[in-house]
C-alpha cells in the first residue's frame, strides 16, 4: 500500500514537472530563425464609399528582421501583387502597418496577402465583416493606448499627429550620411501614461511638495514631450504603456540592405523588455519631440540599392507615416 501511495505521488510529480516542461517550452521565445505571418487588422470606410483594408503582421523574431521581395512570396490577390505592403519586416507585433484601397462595391469577396517565409506559406484574408470595423477607439485600444471598452468625447475627437518630410526622394551613395528632417505636430490627445503632463506625474509631484513643505511644479504643456532619461526617472511602482506623447520614428520599410540611423530611433514594434527602446517595454522614455516640431535623423546605407524610408509620429493611440525612397549607389 505505501509502495503504490509513493508510486502515485512520484507519477504526479514527474507529470507536473513534465507540463512545466512543456509550458517553458511553448514559452519559448527567440531572436532569430523564425517566420513572420501577415495579419489582417480590419476595414474603414472612406468618404467616398471604398474601404481601406488595414495590415499588419507578427514577425516571431525577437531581433531579426526577414526581407521578403514583392513577388510569387510576397503578394495580394486578386489584382495587383504590389499594395504597397512591407518588404522588410521588423521584430514583433506591427499593428495598422499599412491600407489597402478597395471599391465601394467590393461587397463580401476576400482580399489575401500572402506571405512566405523560411520556406512557410501565411495568409491573411480580408473581408467587410460588420466585426471587424476599425475606428480610432479600435486603434487606440490595440495600440494600448486606452483600456479594452473605454471612451470619452476627448478620446473620440483624437486626431492622428500631423507630419510632414523636408524634400522629396533623394539618392545617396554607400557610407555617406543622409540627413532627413521631419515636422511633427499633435493635439495632446490621448494624454501620455507617464509624463511631465500626466496625472500620475502629477501625483508624484505633489506628494513630493508636500513631504518637503515645497510648492507643486506647474504642469508641461501637453503633448509636446516626455521625460528626458538624463534628468527625469518615472517611480518604480508605474509600469509605462504605450502612451508617452508624440514620438516619432524612422525605420527602412523596403529595401535589404544595412542601415544605420543616428540618433537611435525608438523602436515601433511591441517589445516588452525592460530598457528596450519601444513604447510598450516597462519604464520606457520616449526621445522629446523639439519645441519646433522639428526631427532631424542622419541615415546612412553601406549596401547599394533601393530603399523606402518610412517616418512614423504616433500619439501613442494613433499613427501618421510619411515615406521617402532613396537610391543608393557605391
Amino acid at each position: 500500500m505505501i509502495r503504490s501511495r509513493r508510486a502515485r505521488l512520484l507519477l504526479g510529480a514527474a507529470t507536473v514537472v513534465l507540463a512545466c516542461q512543456t509550458a517553458n517550452t511553448q514559452m519559448l521565445s527567440y531572436s532569430s530563425g523564425q517566420t513572420v505571418s501577415p495579419a489582417f487588422e480590419g476595414w474603414e470606410k472612406n468618404d467616398d464609399g471604398s474601404f481601406n483594408m488595414l495590415f499588419g503582421y507578427m514577425n516571431r523574431n525577437w531581433e531579426e528582421e526577414l526581407d521578403v521581395p514583392v513577388g510569387a512570396e510576397n503578394s495580394f490577390s486578386p489584382g495587383e501583387p504590389d499594395r504597397g505592403q512591407p518588404t522588410h519586416f521588423l521584430p514583433r507585433r506591427n499593428r495598422f502597418v499599412f491600407k489597402v484601397r478597395v471599391p465601394k462595391d467590393w461587397g463580401a469577396k476576400e482580399l489575401v496577402w500572402t506571405l512566405t517565409s523560411r520556406g512557410k506559406t501565411e495568409r491573411a484574408y480580408a473581408t467587410l465583416r460588420e466585426d471587424s470595423l476599425v475606428d480610432n477607439l479600435v486603434q487606440a485600444s490595440e495600440q494600448g493606448a486606452i483600456g479594452a471598452g473605454i471612451s470619452s468625447p476627448e478620446i473620440r475627437a483624437n486626431e492622428p499627429p500631423l507630419l510632414t518630410l523636408d524634400g522629396g526622394d533623394r539618392r545617396a551613395q554607400v557610407g555617406q550620411p543622409l540627413t532627413l528632417v521631419a515636422f511633427a505636430k499633435d493635439d495632446g490627445v490621448p494624454r501620455p501614461r507617464f509624463g511631465p503632463d500626466s496625472r500620475e506625474a502629477r501625483l508624484v509631484a505633489e506628494a513630493r511638495a508636500r513631504a518637503t513643505n515645497g510648492t507643486p511644479p506647474a504642469p508641461t504643456p501637453r503633448g509636446t514631450m516626455a521625460f528626458d532619461p538624463a534628468t527625469q526617472r518615472p517611480p518604480a511602482a508605474i509600469t509605462v504603456g504605450s502612451q508617452t506623447g508624440l514620438r516619432h520614428s524612422c525605420f527602412v520599410y523596403r529595401g535589404a540592405g544595412r542601415v544605420n540611423f543616428s540618433p537611435r530611433q525608438a523602436k515601433v514594434w511591441e517589445d516588452t523588455r525592460a530598457g528596450a527602446n519601444s513604447p510598450w517595454a516597462p519604464r520606457w522614455m520616449a526621445p522629446a519631440i523639439p519645441p519646433d516640431g522639428k526631427y532631424t535623423v542622419s541615415v546612412s546605407f553601406e549596401d547599394p540599392g533601393t530603399y523606402t524610408i518610412r517616418c512614423l509620429a504616433s500619439d501613442g493611440a494613433l499613427n501618421t507615416t510619411k515615406d521617402l525612397v532613396v537610391t543608393v549607389t557605391k
